[in-house]
Protein backbone atom coordinates (compact mmCIF):
# COMPACT_ATOMS: atom_id res chain seq x y z
CA UNK A 1 0.00 0.00 0.00
CA UNK A 2 1.24 3.53 -0.68
CA UNK A 3 2.02 5.84 2.24
CA UNK A 4 -0.78 8.35 1.62
CA UNK A 5 -3.35 5.55 1.60
CA UNK A 6 -1.89 4.08 4.79
CA UNK A 7 -1.99 7.43 6.61
CA UNK A 8 -5.57 8.11 5.51
CA UNK A 9 -6.60 4.64 6.69
CA UNK A 10 -4.93 5.11 10.07
CA UNK A 11 -6.52 8.55 10.44
CA UNK A 12 -9.95 7.07 9.72
CA UNK A 13 -9.34 4.40 12.37
CA UNK A 14 -8.11 6.96 14.91
CA UNK A 15 -11.12 9.21 14.35
CA UNK A 16 -13.51 6.25 14.53
CA UNK A 17 -11.96 5.22 17.84
CA UNK A 18 -11.67 8.68 19.38
CA UNK A 19 -14.80 10.37 18.05
CA UNK A 20 -17.11 7.43 17.37
CA UNK A 21 -18.66 6.11 14.18
CA UNK A 22 -20.17 8.71 11.84
CA UNK A 23 -17.91 11.47 13.19
CA UNK A 24 -17.96 12.79 9.62
CA UNK A 25 -21.37 14.27 10.41
CA UNK A 26 -19.60 16.77 12.67
CA UNK A 27 -20.47 15.44 16.12
CA UNK A 28 -18.46 13.13 18.41
CA UNK A 29 -19.87 10.23 20.39
CA UNK A 30 -19.78 12.64 23.38
CA UNK A 31 -21.95 15.17 21.53
CA UNK A 32 -19.08 17.61 20.97
CA UNK A 33 -19.01 19.61 17.74
CA UNK A 34 -16.10 18.87 15.40
CA UNK A 35 -14.54 21.75 13.44
CA UNK A 36 -11.52 20.54 11.49
CA UNK A 37 -10.96 23.94 9.89
CA UNK A 38 -10.58 25.53 13.32
CA UNK A 39 -8.22 22.71 14.30
CA UNK A 40 -6.05 23.48 11.26
CA UNK A 41 -6.03 27.19 12.10
CA UNK A 42 -5.05 26.68 15.75
CA UNK A 43 -2.29 24.21 14.85
CA UNK A 44 -1.05 26.57 12.14
CA UNK A 45 -0.71 29.33 14.75
CA UNK A 46 1.45 26.98 16.83
CA UNK A 47 3.52 26.27 13.72
CA UNK A 48 4.13 29.99 13.18
CA UNK A 49 5.30 30.21 16.79
CA UNK A 50 8.13 27.82 15.88
CA UNK A 51 9.66 30.81 14.06
CA UNK A 52 11.15 33.99 15.58
CA UNK A 53 8.50 36.29 14.18
CA UNK A 54 8.00 38.49 17.26
CA UNK A 55 9.62 41.92 16.96
CA UNK A 56 9.39 42.54 20.72
CA UNK A 57 10.72 39.29 22.16
CA UNK A 58 13.74 36.99 21.66
CA UNK A 59 14.66 38.80 18.47
CA UNK A 60 17.83 36.73 18.02
CA UNK A 61 16.08 33.39 18.51
CA UNK A 62 16.50 30.64 15.94
CA UNK A 63 13.65 28.78 14.28
CA UNK A 64 12.73 25.55 16.06
CA UNK A 65 12.65 23.35 12.96
CA UNK A 66 12.28 20.09 14.91
CA UNK A 67 9.12 21.44 16.54
CA UNK A 68 7.94 22.89 13.22
CA UNK A 69 8.09 19.42 11.68
CA UNK A 70 5.94 17.99 14.48
CA UNK A 71 3.42 20.82 14.11
CA UNK A 72 3.24 20.24 10.35
CA UNK A 73 2.48 16.56 10.91
CA UNK A 74 -0.21 17.56 13.42
CA UNK A 75 -1.75 19.65 10.65
CA UNK A 76 -1.60 16.61 8.35
CA UNK A 77 -3.85 14.82 10.89
CA UNK A 78 -6.43 17.58 10.67
CA UNK A 79 -6.27 18.18 6.92
CA UNK A 80 -6.66 14.45 6.26
CA UNK A 81 -9.60 14.39 8.67
CA UNK A 82 -11.22 17.31 6.84
CA UNK A 83 -10.66 15.49 3.53
CA UNK A 84 -12.08 12.21 4.85
CA UNK A 85 -15.14 14.07 6.12
CA UNK A 86 -15.60 15.94 2.85
CA UNK A 87 -15.26 12.85 0.67
CA UNK A 88 -17.73 10.82 2.73
CA UNK A 89 -20.38 13.49 3.33
CA UNK A 90 -20.29 14.70 -0.27
CA UNK A 91 -20.05 11.17 -1.72
CA UNK A 92 -16.85 11.96 -3.59
CA UNK A 93 -15.26 8.55 -3.22
CA UNK A 94 -13.55 6.15 -0.83
CA UNK A 95 -10.13 6.40 0.82
CA UNK A 96 -8.39 4.91 -2.20
CA UNK A 97 -9.97 7.52 -4.48
CA UNK A 98 -8.97 10.32 -2.07
CA UNK A 99 -5.39 9.03 -1.89
CA UNK A 100 -5.24 9.02 -5.68
CA UNK A 101 -6.47 12.64 -5.82
CA UNK A 102 -3.79 13.75 -3.37
CA UNK A 103 -1.09 11.98 -5.39
CA UNK A 104 -2.18 13.91 -8.48
CA UNK A 105 -1.75 17.35 -6.85
CA UNK A 106 0.63 19.64 -8.73
CA UNK A 107 3.42 19.62 -6.14
CA UNK A 108 2.99 16.09 -4.78
CA UNK A 109 6.01 14.71 -6.64
CA UNK A 110 8.24 17.17 -4.74
CA UNK A 111 7.36 15.22 -1.59
CA UNK A 112 9.06 12.16 -3.05
CA UNK A 113 12.43 13.92 -3.03
CA UNK A 114 14.76 14.70 -0.15
CA UNK A 115 13.76 18.15 1.04
CA UNK A 116 16.05 20.97 2.10
CA UNK A 117 14.81 23.40 4.73
CA UNK A 118 13.72 26.73 3.28
CA UNK A 119 16.06 29.30 4.92
CA UNK A 120 13.60 32.13 4.21
CA UNK A 121 11.40 32.01 7.30
CA UNK A 122 9.26 34.90 6.09
CA UNK A 123 8.49 32.88 2.98
CA UNK A 124 7.45 29.87 5.07
CA UNK A 125 5.24 31.98 7.34
CA UNK A 126 3.62 33.47 4.26
CA UNK A 127 2.87 29.95 2.99
CA UNK A 128 1.31 29.07 6.36
CA UNK A 129 -0.86 32.18 6.27
CA UNK A 130 -1.91 31.34 2.71
CA UNK A 131 -3.13 27.97 3.96
CA UNK A 132 -5.01 29.61 6.83
CA UNK A 133 -6.74 31.91 4.34
CA UNK A 134 -7.66 28.91 2.19
CA UNK A 135 -9.14 27.18 5.24
CA UNK A 136 -11.35 30.10 6.27
CA UNK A 137 -12.46 31.05 2.77
CA UNK A 138 -13.63 27.44 2.40
CA UNK A 139 -11.35 26.48 -0.44
CA UNK A 140 -11.44 22.82 -1.44
CA UNK A 141 -9.63 20.21 0.61
CA UNK A 142 -7.41 19.60 -2.41
CA UNK A 143 -6.30 23.26 -2.43
CA UNK A 144 -5.63 23.14 1.31
CA UNK A 145 -3.64 19.92 0.96
CA UNK A 146 -1.63 21.44 -1.89
CA UNK A 147 -0.62 24.34 0.37
CA UNK A 148 0.21 21.96 3.21
CA UNK A 149 2.56 20.06 0.91
CA UNK A 150 4.38 23.33 0.16
CA UNK A 151 4.78 23.99 3.89
CA UNK A 152 5.97 20.42 4.47
CA UNK A 153 8.71 20.93 1.90
CA UNK A 154 9.63 24.29 3.51
CA UNK A 155 10.39 22.61 6.85
CA UNK A 156 12.45 19.86 5.21
CA UNK A 157 9.94 17.02 5.22
CA UNK A 158 9.44 14.50 2.45
CA UNK A 159 6.85 11.75 2.20
CA UNK A 160 8.96 9.18 4.07
CA UNK A 161 9.71 11.53 6.98
CA UNK A 162 6.09 12.68 7.15
CA UNK A 163 5.00 9.05 7.33
CA UNK A 164 7.51 8.23 10.07
CA UNK A 165 6.46 11.22 12.19
CA UNK A 166 2.79 10.58 11.44
CA UNK A 167 3.04 6.99 12.67
CA UNK A 168 4.82 8.24 15.80
CA UNK A 169 2.20 10.91 16.48
CA UNK A 170 -0.65 8.52 15.67
CA UNK A 171 0.65 6.11 18.30
CA UNK A 172 1.17 8.97 20.76
CA UNK A 173 -2.44 10.05 20.19
CA UNK A 174 -3.64 6.52 20.95
CA UNK A 175 -1.38 6.47 24.02
CA UNK A 176 -2.85 9.79 25.19
CA UNK A 177 -6.41 8.50 24.81
CA UNK A 178 -5.50 5.34 26.76
CA UNK A 179 -4.06 7.43 29.57
CA UNK A 180 -6.74 9.99 30.32
CA UNK A 181 -6.32 12.65 27.63
CA UNK A 182 -10.04 13.11 27.17
CA UNK A 183 -10.92 13.46 30.87
CA UNK A 184 -7.98 15.78 31.54
CA UNK A 185 -5.93 13.47 33.77
CA UNK A 186 -3.15 12.93 31.23
CA UNK A 187 0.21 14.58 31.97
CA UNK A 188 1.62 16.17 28.82
CA UNK A 189 4.95 17.45 30.20
CA UNK A 190 7.38 14.64 30.95
CA UNK A 191 10.29 15.75 33.12
CA UNK A 192 10.40 19.16 31.50
CA UNK A 193 9.73 17.98 27.93
CA UNK A 194 6.46 17.87 26.03
CA UNK A 195 5.41 14.32 25.13
CA UNK A 196 5.73 15.25 21.42
CA UNK A 197 9.42 15.92 21.95
CA UNK A 198 9.96 12.66 23.84
CA UNK A 199 8.21 10.73 21.06
CA UNK A 200 10.37 12.41 18.42
CA UNK A 201 13.57 11.65 20.35
CA UNK A 202 12.62 7.97 20.58
CA UNK A 203 11.92 7.84 16.84
CA UNK A 204 15.21 9.54 15.99
CA UNK A 205 17.34 7.36 18.24
CA UNK A 206 15.74 3.99 17.56
CA UNK A 207 14.47 2.04 14.57
CA UNK A 208 11.28 1.11 16.38
CA UNK A 209 8.12 -0.63 15.26
CA UNK A 210 4.70 0.82 16.23
CA UNK A 211 4.08 -1.58 19.15
CA UNK A 212 7.63 -0.98 20.40
CA UNK A 213 7.10 2.79 20.32
CA UNK A 214 3.91 2.47 22.39
CA UNK A 215 5.75 0.34 24.96
CA UNK A 216 8.67 2.78 25.11
CA UNK A 217 6.28 5.68 25.64
CA UNK A 218 4.71 3.71 28.49
CA UNK A 219 8.11 3.23 30.13
CA UNK A 220 8.82 6.98 29.95
CA UNK A 221 5.34 7.88 31.19
CA UNK A 222 5.63 5.50 34.14
CA UNK A 223 8.72 7.44 35.19
CA UNK A 224 6.64 10.61 35.20
CA UNK A 225 3.86 9.00 37.23
CA UNK A 226 6.31 7.53 39.73
CA UNK A 227 8.13 10.80 40.18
Amino acid sequence: MNLIYQMLTLQQELNDSTNGKNWEEGITKNAKEIDWRRCIFMESAELIDSYPWKHWKSIDAKADIDNAKIEVVDIWHFVMSLALEDYKINLKGDIGFLANKIEKLANYNLLLENSNINPNHKDTISHIENMIRAVFTHKTVEEIMDKLITISIDVGLNLDSIYKLYIGKNILNVFRQDNGYKDGSYIKIWNGKEDNEVMSEILNSNDVKPKELYDMLQVEYNRVLNG
